[in-house]
């Protein structure tokens, strides 16, 4: 099956495609990624906020129907496989993009796989957060929205970028499965070529792009966590 993956032929083949097709496919994954992700954290974060904020302990405590209906929904999305997931969204994005095929439609599916999971990653951020501090934030007379922008997002910075890294790396891997239903990018590269055509040179090349996209993003977002802990630059 792999004997014929690193010979001269397959070499050239793979050579073409790289100069026809990777640089688009790159820029494809990295925007996709990207637009995701941002989107994902828009929705997520203020849903991860309500979580700790809505809890009976919590800054603004809501009646426990909605805080569990928050968590049943969150959980149910986080639990659909994102291959289903990216089926039962096709109405939704052909009613957002006009369509269910391509690289912008793939966002739509992405949004709502990642947002979930975004959501559970800011509840974990922010209740590291030590709670002596809010309660002195509350002793001062500070409002919920005080609490929340001033004391709990801020002391939680750093732990929210490594935990929003992560997010961005499952969304890179999420944007290589849209490839099976038409969307852009490396996955699709590595689907058309290396599942479709047997061409498994091609595949393993979109792979370790794909690897040293995962590498860059985690190398940035951990240098940035690093940067902007104020409990390592007080050592």
């Amino acid at each position: 099956m792999y004997d014929k993956v690193f010979t001269a032929e397959a070499w050239q083949q793979a050579w073409d495609v790289v100069q026809s097709e990777f640089l688009m496919g790159l820029w494809e994954t990295f925007y996709v990624t990207v637009v995701a992700t941002f989107f994902a954290v828009l929705l997520g974060l203020p849903l991860g906020i309500l979580l700790v904020c809505g809890d009976k302990d919590g800054v603004f405590p809501l009646p426990k129907p909605v805080l569990s209906a928050l968590n049943v929904i969150i959980n149910l999305l986080r639990s659909v496989p994102f291959l289903i997931l990216m089926i039962m969204a096709f109405p939704l994005a052909r009613l957002i993009v006009g369509t269910t095929i391509g690289t912008v439609a793939s966002i739509v599916p992405l949004v709502i796989a990642a947002f979930p999971f975004v959501a559970r990653l800011v509840e974990s951020s922010l209740r590291e957060v030590n709670p002596n501090i809010i309660e002195a934030a509350q002793s001062m007379g500070a409002s919920p929205f005080q609490i929340i922008m001033k004391v709990m997002l801020p002391e939680s910075v750093p732990s929210l970028i490594s935990n929003i890294t992560i997010a961005l790396t499952t969304v890179l891997g999420y944007s290589a499965m849209s490839g099976i239903i038409g969307g852009g990018g490396l996955g699709k590269i590595a689907i058309n070529y290396g599942y479709y055509r047997y061409k498994y040179l091609i595949m393993l090349l979109a792979v370790v792009l794909l690897v040293i996209l995962v590498q860059i993003f985690q190398s940035i977002g951990t240098r940035l966590a690093t940067k902007l802990d104020k409990r390592l630059k007080n050592r």
